[in-house]
């Protein structure tokens, strides 16, 4: 079974930066389509990033041109480099497949805030 092990959030300036990174657990990870998904309060969960296993990327319009998702298949991980990071940005962000297809993890909280 999948899991997943997000880190790397934090309390940061608008204007600032944090790349985010999530561990799998298994060894079927290079197969999927694996996501940046964020959850802010009072919202709902909702997909940012999304990188393919041949490392095609789609990002949200909200987020681009700011965040960059990458992956390492040999580490299991997907990471998130976030730049010029705005007070929108706070949430909770959490990765998993796309489309979904394992329980979630625990999230990292990013608070964008002067």
């Amino acid at each position: 079974q999948v899991q997943f092990v997000e880190s790397g959030g934090g309390l940061v300036q608008p204007g600032g930066s944090l790349t985010l990174s999530c561990v799998a657990s298994g060894s079927i990870f290079s197969i999927y389509t694996m996501g940046w998904y964020r959850q802010a309060p009072g919202k709902q969960r909702a997909l940012v990033a999304l990188i393919t296993r041949s490392d095609s990327i789609n990002y949200g319009d909200s987020v681009k041109g700011r965040f960059t998702i990458s992956r390492d298949n040999a580490k299991n991980t997907v990471y998130l480099h976030m730049n010029s990071l705005k007070p929108e940005d706070t949430a909770v962000y959490f990765c998993n497949t796309v489309p979904l297809t394992r329980q979630w993890g625990q999230g990292t909280q990013v608070t964008v805030s002067s």
